[in-house]
């Protein structure tokens, strides 16, 4: 279950690609890179930590000194951190940005398109690739967790500007309506409750390493 870290689940998945058909995909993501507006669908998925596809040749896979191998068909790699379920994420992916899935995946073998989804989610299953290792810097923190705790400081360094020059009172009038705007930010981080075995097996194979750094107990 090393692909569950906290309230994350980090996802990677390699599909092949018809080389005479790379090029298509390169010019998809040219565009997109170009026209930031037409991942409008994407960036508006909150549940998303981080998502990025990657084209690989089929020579340019490196030589770890047993010679390059030698493979038909170049790769597109495809890597995510997320918040929620395996089927969550997909769900929202094939919901929210239908098209850009199957501008993204047009080359890769096979690819049955993003709805259905259960044909969509069959497909990135029998790609994904299990990760062995997976580190996530806050364990506690879903994307809207981080967002909230820098909003917070963002404020707290204001009011560490403004407290030199302000007598007492005018800072304790400055504090309470720092913290009203901040009030809907001050929720509290924590791990996630199970939204499926993996996640609770996960927590269950960690739960001594994270009392033996964090809880106090030797």
């Amino acid at each position: 279950m090393a692909n569950v870290a906290g309230k994350a689940y980090g996802m990677t998945v390699i599909t092949p690609m018809n080389p005479a058909r790379t090029w298509v995909n390169h010019l998809v993501f040219m565009v997109a890179r170009m026209m930031p507006g037409t991942l409008s669908g994407l960036l508006g998925l909150s549940l998303i930590h981080f998502a990025r596809w990657v084209i690989v040749r089929r020579d340019q896979w490196p030589d770890f000194g047993e010679g390059k191998p030698e493979v038909d068909n170049d790769y597109m790699i495809f890597c995510s951190n997320f918040n929620g379920t395996w089927d969550q994420y997909i769900d929202a992916f094939s919901d929210g940005i239908p098209n850009g899935l199957d501008l993204f995946w047009y080359s890769s073998t096979k690819y049955p398109s993003s709805i259905p989804s259960t044909s969509f989610k069959s497909y990135i299953s029998h790609n994904q690739i299990q990760n062995n290792y997976f580190y996530n810097a806050t364990p506690g923190s879903a994307q809207r967790d981080i967002k909230s705790a820098l909003r917070v400081y963002d404020v707290l360094r204001q009011l560490a500007r403004q407290h030199p020059g302000m007598t007492a009172g005018q800072f304790a009038l400055e504090y309470r309506k720092a913290l009203v705007r901040v009030q809907n930010d001050l929720g509290t981080c924590g791990p996630a409750p199970a939204a499926s075995p993996a996640t609770e097996n996960a927590e269950r194979n960690r739960k001594d390493f994270v009392e033996r750094e964090w809880g106090g107990k030797p």
